[in-house]
């Protein structure tokens, strides 16, 4: 049964693989190149929260920055 419990605190589910989408990677790869997003655009172009919320990017003075985590995903193998 279902509980209607409003105290009960609601958690994000995380599947357990991160599968970023192609506008996901577009958005990584534009801050890796330097290329700079307000928080306002980024609400604007729909940026997803889930970059956020894996740790990918980070909110830094009214925009959003690129992490390590991120450059790890879009990190290039060449072997």
């Amino acid at each position: 049964m279902l509980s209607t419990n409003a105290a009960h605190t609601h958690t994000t589910y995380h599947a357990p693989v991160f599968e970023p989408t192609v506008d996901e990677l577009a958005v990584l790869k534009k801050l890796e190149l330097g290329q700079s997003i307000s928080l306002e655009d980024a609400l604007h172009d729909h940026v997803s929260k889930r970059l956020l919320e894996r740790g990918m990017v980070v909110q830094r003075d009214g925009h959003i920055s690129i992490t390590e985590q991120g450059l790890q995903l879009i990190k290039r193998n060449d072997a």
